[in-house]
């Protein structure tokens, strides 16, 4: 027996989900926090991109969490995705991001940043240039060099693709090394500014290498899966975490390029991706909330109306459409949706973005009632995603009322 998709107002009254994005936990979609305190005392603003891809932005964010220092959030377009806003070239000529103002001082380069606010507000724990920091940071950047390596130039022979695979192998040895040296899961033996350091390049290499080359980075090293479950037990860390989907379609234009190399592993771990089924895959491990479906519904209707107007397929489909997988979702029902529904529902299925849109578990919930929905009506697939460039995501295309709206 099918049911029948809910209205929009019924799917209303199914979700109470809600957060303080000023004094909440570390969300996204925030453009002020202020940890309890005054906005009066706001002395930093951070510019960062819209779509929470850029790993640069993404340290010196998870920094400010940790120390909770108020701030602004200035969003700017990626020159991946879309066009540089005109004011913003004004502020910082090259359009790098992120940039930071520091009681009206312009700053720009994130080690430069994070130096800024340790004078400013004190370190977290040692310091970016503590002795014991700087070899950790230099071992972050020599695996950093190894991960580009093997992931972003093509091995034009069988031998090539080993070596590069065997040099990162042997740096992540050294992290793996460097990680034993302390009694605890982090890089000191508190969490501190070379776990911000280490983070926003080891989540990307967690994912791309996955999905590129069929090598498990969290799966095969011991110490890394250790660091990575303690970092999901700080709720800084998860406001900020995306997943594999996220992240293996947003880094190729930023990156260059991401050459796969076709094995077998690789190709099945790309279907799963892809394709689901999105659990169990080694991007996270800590519980699902209980919360994760009443989120997903809540960003969906929250931005329905944009969602609606920049998909492909027509308006009226596509609206009965989503509401028959958001319908399934909180009901788990059968919602049969309109012919032709399939490549409209996967098109959405693939542009969910974590965290700009939502946490990951939410977005896990929702591809997966996407997916089987659009199962229902065929096997048709959405607009491939760009691998030049992520315009299908250019901001423009979600302006309203001076806001950019997600999804």
């Amino acid at each position: 027996m099918t049911a029948t998709p809910l209205s929009w107002a019924e799917l209303e009254t199914l979700t109470d989900f809600q957060i303080d994005p000023v004094n909440g936990p570390t969300n996204a979609q925030a453009r002020l926090r202020l940890f309890g305190q005054r906005e009066t005392d706001v002395r930093v603003t951070l510019y960062r991109d819209n779509h929470a891809w850029c790993p640069y932005c993404q340290k010196v964010w998870l920094w400010l969490e940790e120390k909770q220092i108020p701030y602004r959030v200035e969003k700017i377009t990626m020159f991946c995705y879309g066009e540089k806003e005109s004011w913003y070239k004004r502020k910082v000529p090259s359009g790098m991001l992120p940039a930071l103002e520091l009681d009206g001082q312009l700053i720009t380069e994130s080690d430069d940043i994070l130096l800024a606010l340790e004078r400013a507000f004190g370190p977290l724990q040692q310091g970016i240039e503590d002795p014991a920091v700087i070899p950790l940071r230099r071992l972050e950047r020599l695996l950093f060099r190894a991960w580009c390596t093997w992931l972003c130039y093509p091995a034009l022979m069988p031998q090539q693709e080993r070596r590069n695979r065997g040099q990162f192998v042997e740096v992540v040895t050294m992290v793996e090394q460097a990680l034993a040296q302390t009694p605890g899961p982090y890089f000191l033996e508190e969490f501190g500014t070379a776990d911000v350091i280490f983070t926003p390049y080891v989540e990307r290499m967690n994912a791309s290498l996955y999905y590129y080359k069929g090598y498990s980075l969290r799966e095969e090293n011991p110490r890394l899966s250790a660091w990575f479950d303690a970092m999901e037990h700080r709720p800084t860390y998860r406001g900020t975490q995306s997943d594999f989907h996220t992240h293996v379609h947003d880094l190729p234009p930023q990156m260059g390029g991401c050459w796969e190399n076709g094995e077998p592993q690789a190709r099945l771990n790309q279907q799963r991706v892809d394709h689901g089924p999105w659990f169990g895959l080694p991007d996270v491990t800590y519980p699902e909330p209980a919360t994760s479906r009443a989120e997903a519904l809540r960003q969906v209707i929250r931005h329905r109306a944009n969602i609606i107007r920049v998909n492909p397929a027509d308006d009226a489909l596509f609206d009965q459409a989503l509401r028959c997988a958001l319908t399934t979702l909180m009901t788990g029902a059968v919602c049969v949706p309109p012919p032709g529904a399939d490549t409209a529902l996967r098109y959405l299925r693939d542009r969910i973005s974590v965290p700009r849109d939502m946490s990951i578990y939410a977005a896990k919930r929702l591809r997966e009632a996407l997916e089987q929905t659009a199962a229902l009506a065929g096997t048709g697939q959405g607009t491939p995603i760009p691998t030049k460039h992520r315009r299908d995501q250019d901001p423009a295309n979600f302006a309203k009322r001076n806001e950019v709206a997600n999804l």
